[in-house]
């Protein structure tokens, strides 16, 4: 199964500008990924406990970097949901006034 999670929108402490470690700007965090699912086996992911989980963790590490910040996601979620093909992305768009910013992994 693909699992897509799309425009998971929160505000959040992230970048290295003086103004970015002050003030919580919006992010917008895109997820996708491969698992197996299996109806007589009843796993499953739970896609609202791994946008939870990267709320969580965007919030408490308060990243200077995205960059980072996606490393740390993929390690997170990996150990904890062993997932395959995991794909990142986080934007801000409202870093710069005429384009939105993002970096995937």
């Amino acid at each position: 199964m693909q699992v897509y999670i799309n425009q998971l929108t929160f505000k959040t402490i992230i970048g290295i500008l003086p103004f970015e470690r002050v003030k919580k700007q919006k992010v917008i965090v895109d997820i996708s990924f491969k698992y197996t699912f299996s109806k007589k086996s009843i796993e499953f992911i739970d896609y609202s406990e791994v946008s939870a989980l990267v709320k969580k963790t965007m919030k408490k590490k308060r990243f200077k970097l995205i960059e980072d910040a996606i490393l740390t996601l993929e390690r997170i979620i990996y150990k904890k949901f062993n997932l395959t093909n995991l794909q990142i992305k986080i934007s801000k768009p409202n870093i710069l006034k005429d384009c939105l910013v993002s970096v995937s992994n």
